[in-house]
């Protein structure tokens, strides 16, 4: 038995040993992953669209920047710990709802006013569905063909799975799916771009490379997308080359943007069921008790992971009264800090914050 675990170890080590880094091996396997379901889905490649290559060049380079960008945040102390606590607790029973509150409904954001819901759930939305179309039709996955006698064949994986009228409900909605989601990207933009404007705290809060410019690359490639469109039925295709290589450049440089700025908290996203599953299995094994007011504010587990990645980082917040800054609640730890300058022990007084229990 041991000889025989020893030897699964040893094959475990020469198959990292075989590449330089997590982040090459992660690359490698999804390149292979990549070729195989298009192998699969293009039927041994006797349906690809070369002038797809350019979108196909641009997700490869975003795959290997989200690997590289979530590789080295999955490295922290902190992420590591949640990460792997998070995993095992992802058959909880209310990991389904989880899921859909943080990745469908955005529910988190209600709180924030209904304005900004909307604008998150048109941008998101806009931008998920974008890419269940354009990702498949890129590498194959799926494709359309016509009938002669005027049916419409949706492919998907080399098989047929729907044929529908060319002038039917179904057959329209594919053809201007990725219009509709231009129109949602472009409507939840520019309410995100008048909240930034107009909005004092927003204004105050704002950079334009980190706020502002992802907003304009989603405007530009949905402007340029519907741009297309428009030539095509009204124009009856003057100006499209040019206006396909301009959608194109956009889509492309967008996607090797995208896991090194703000929008790559898109493909991050999931893991935030994995934090919520962390922060409410350990809530309801026990909770820590301020040490100044007393009152429970997060999970024993949690505080207790909390100082021991400050520990492992060599950063102590040892109190002089003997606990641990992780061991007062946020308020009171406000007030440590004004302590601190003040001289005076204004945490210790038993006074609450006007706003101390808001929520959202």
């Amino acid at each position: 038995m041991q000889a025989k675990v020893a030897a699964n170890q040893k094959t475990g080590k020469s198959i990292d040993n075989a590449f330089a880094s997590h982040f090459a091996k992660s690359m490698f396997l999804a390149a292979c992953g990549l070729v195989t379901l298009s192998f699969f889905g293009t039927r041994m490649f006797t349906h690809v669209d070369l002038n797809l290559y350019g979108y196909m060049v641009g997700t490869i380079i975003f795959i290997g920047g989200f690997f590289y960008r979530f590789i080295a945040w999955g490295e922290r102390p902190p992420t590591k710990i949640f990460i792997k606590k998070g995993i095992k607790l992802l058959f909880r029973k209310s990991t389904p709802k989880t899921s859909v509150e943080h990745l469908a409904t955005y529910n988190f954001i209600w709180n924030r006013g209904i304005y900004r819901w909307t604008q998150h759930i048109l941008i998101g939305w806009g931008c998920i569905l974008s890419c269940f179309v354009t990702f498949p039709l890129v590498f194959g996955w799926m494709y359309f063909t016509m009938d002669d006698n005027g049916y419409y064949n949706i492919i998907a994986m080399g098989i047929r799975v729907i044929t529908v009228p060319a002038n039917g409900i179904i057959a329209n909605l594919s053809y201007n799916a990725l219009n509709i989601t231009a129109v949602m990207v472009i409507a939840g933009v520019c309410m995100a771009l008048y909240r930034r404007l107009k909005n004092m705290q927003a204004r105050a809060e704002q950079k334009f490379m980190y706020d502002f410019l992802p907003l304009y690359m989603l405007l530009l490639v949905s402007v340029t997308g519907l741009s297309l469109t428009f030539m095509n039925i009204f124009l009856h295709g003057a100006g499209q080359p040019a206006m396909s290589l301009i959608h194109q450049w956009s889509v492309i440089i967008t996607l090797i943007y995208l896991p090194f700025g703000k929008l790559a908290h898109i493909p991050f996203r999931p893991m935030s069921v994995c934090a919520r599953n962390y922060r409410e299995h350990y809530a309801e094994q026990s909770m820590k008790g301020c040490k100044v007011c007393g009152d429970e504010f997060v999970s024993t587990e949690q505080s207790k992971d909390v100082v021991e990645v400050l520990g492992v980082n060599d950063i102590e917040f040892q109190t002089k009264e003997g606990y641990h800054l992780a061991e007062m609640c946020l308020p009171c730890r406000r007030k440590y800090r004004i302590a601190q300058f003040s001289g005076f022990p204004i945490h210790e007084l038993k006074v609450k914050e006007a706003n101390q229990n808001a929520k959202g």
